[in-house]
């Protein structure tokens, strides 16, 4: 595991911790935001990126949507196997909502995250 991995782990738990208590309580919404967030931050390690996708593919088939598993199932190959060549855009949270191509904006608090874990 490398010291991106390892550094943003503490972050990209916390967001995944979130998700899960809102998933148990039925704020389905809520919990894909905290998801997303995890995927923004760990978006950088192949570890986190592909381990965020699968939870993210877990949510949609808990919900029953077709269209989100399928990105999902998409997005988890080239989370394994694009992430190590730097093959992300960054700040794309990770949903089919959004291509997988899109750069997105990313948060000063998150921004600040990710490079103090880059920093390390």
């Amino acid at each position: 595991m490398g010291n991106f991995t390892k550094n943003i782990a503490m972050s990209v738990r916390r967001e995944l911790v979130m998700a899960r208590s809102l998933q148990i309580n039925g704020h389905w919404q809520s919990a894909f935001k905290h998801l997303e967030n995890a995927h923004v931050l760990g978006q950088l390690s192949t570890y986190w990126h592909t381990r965020v996708h699968i939870l993210m593919l877990l949510w949609a088939w808990q919900r029953t949507d077709i269209r989100e598993v399928i990105a999902q199932i998409i997005r988890i190959t080239g989370a394994a196997t694009k992430t190590f060549a730097g093959l992300v855009p960054a700040g794309n949270t990770g949903g089919g909502n959004v291509s997988a191509f899109k750069p997105m904006p990313v948060s000063e608090a998150h921004r600040q995250v990710i490079m103090s874990a880059r920093l390390k």
